[in-house]
């Protein structure tokens, strides 16, 4: 099918009912639209001009939960977007939806109106979902390269390079940054996760800034891109994929993003994205993590995360640091070795991050040393110690 058969049909079913319409693909992009009825409204504009929506609208739509329709239905007006109500028509065939047909104002519509929309819908359908089986087939073929490229090993890394290559995708790329977002959604059905977290990055891989290539498996999506950025331009760019994803999806859901340092070519991407993986799980397990996350701003955690969930048990303690805690209900004094140690040792900084005087402060640690059996003047002790208070962060894990 050609762009512009779609077309002629989008125009003609204006025509016969007087009103602006436009098709949107599953993403809720567009796709193309007629000329303007005196309908429109800011959200229309902006996508007629830039191709989609923007985020809000975006999100919006999406939390309506129109990629699960199976019939038309209302997505209600919003005030602060400038968004009238817009009937929206699922385009299907197979089960497969291959488009969202969209119409400004739908109580304004005739039963002879609904009938021209239902009739032109099922004709779309047709000719869309010729073009849904070869894109599809493209799709599905490079984000599983950009899987095996980035999650494979080192003989399957090798073989999807080619692949894309092959194809003249990522071809000849000199960097490789990436990102992981991570998507926990109480409630809510993998397809849909799927659909948020794929339009998220498919609105960063429209910016020029670099070539990008995007897969998205499950609740996980990873962004590639093969060109060196800024870090505060790749912080923007994973709040927006958290954000668009958090705005799509409601409730309790949420979004982090780690983001991996630039490795040197497609060959080392899957260093980058390791990197990304392990700044992601600290940004959902970690306590007051933000939901962005770079990989060399971990810490100690880029190495304490490399503990596979299933060992990081309250077992792997220090025995002292688990004495500590079982005689300590109040967690007084785990939070004064914390701060004891985070501050190097120094008494006076840590008695006045504790807001205590430090009588107090040495009374604590003498308490300490009683009951873990372990002298806070060596430094073996504190290392240990130090790692474990650090460790008991990470031991509420959800994963």
């Amino acid at each position: 099918m050609s762009g512009s058969d779609l077309q002629r049909m989008v125009d003609a079913l204006a025509e016969e009912i007087g009103r602006s319409v436009a098709i949107n693909d599953p993403s809720v992009h567009l796709k193309c639209a007629s000329r303007h009825f005196g309908d429109e409204d800011e959200v229309r504009v902006h996508a007629v001009l830039q191709r989609e929506g923007g985020s809000a609208a975006i999100g919006h739509m999406l939390s309506q939960g129109i990629t699960e329709w199976t019939g038309p239905g209302v997505i209600p007006a919003r005030a602060d977007l400038h968004m009238r109500a817009r009937l929206c028509r699922p385009i299907r065939c197979r089960g497969e939806l291959l488009g969202l047909l969209m119409v400004i104002d739908p109580e304004s519509l005739t039963e002879a109106d609904i009938g021209a929309i239902e009739d032109s819908a099922a004709a779309m359908a047709a000719l869309l979902y010729r073009d849904f089986v070869a894109e599809d087939e493209q799709r599905v073929a490079r984000e599983g390269a950009v899987l095996e490229l980035l999650c494979g090993t080192a003989e399957r890394r090798t073989a999807a390079q080619r692949a894309l290559g092959g194809q003249g995708w990522l071809r000849g790329g000199h960097h490789a940054t990436v990102s992981v977002a991570e998507v926990v959604a109480p409630g809510k059905e993998k397809a849909q996760v799927e659909v948020a977290l794929r339009v998220a990055l498919e609105a960063v891989s429209r910016n020029r800034f670099a070539e990008f290539a995007l897969a998205v498996d499950g609740n996980r999506g990873f962004l590639l891109q093969s060109a060196p950025a800024p870090k505060e331009h790749l912080r923007d760019q994973g709040a927006m994929v958290a954000k668009q994803v958090r705005d799509a999806l409601g409730g309790s859901a949420r979004c982090v993003v780690g983001i991996g340092t630039t490795a040197g070519g497609l060959a080392e991407a899957w260093i980058s994205r390791e990197q990304a993986s392990t700044a992601a799980r600290s940004a959902r397990t970690l306590p007051d993590a933000a939901d962005v996350v770079f990989w060399e701003e971990l810490g100690v955690y880029a190495t304490l995360l490399q503990i596979p969930d299933d060992r990081l048990t309250p077992r792997l303690l220090p025995a002292a640091l688990n004495e500590l805690i079982a005689n300590d209900p109040h967690g007084r004094l785990v939070r004064t070795l914390a701060v004891y140690l985070d501050n190097a040792g120094s008494g006076p900084d840590a008695a006045a991050a504790l807001h205590i005087h430090r009588t107090s402060l040495y009374y604590r640690l003498h308490q300490i040393e009683q009951i873990t059996g372990l002298s806070l003047a060596n430094g073996d002790n504190r290392l240990a110690l130090h790692l474990g208070v650090r460790m008991m962060a990470l031991l509420d894990d959800p994963s």
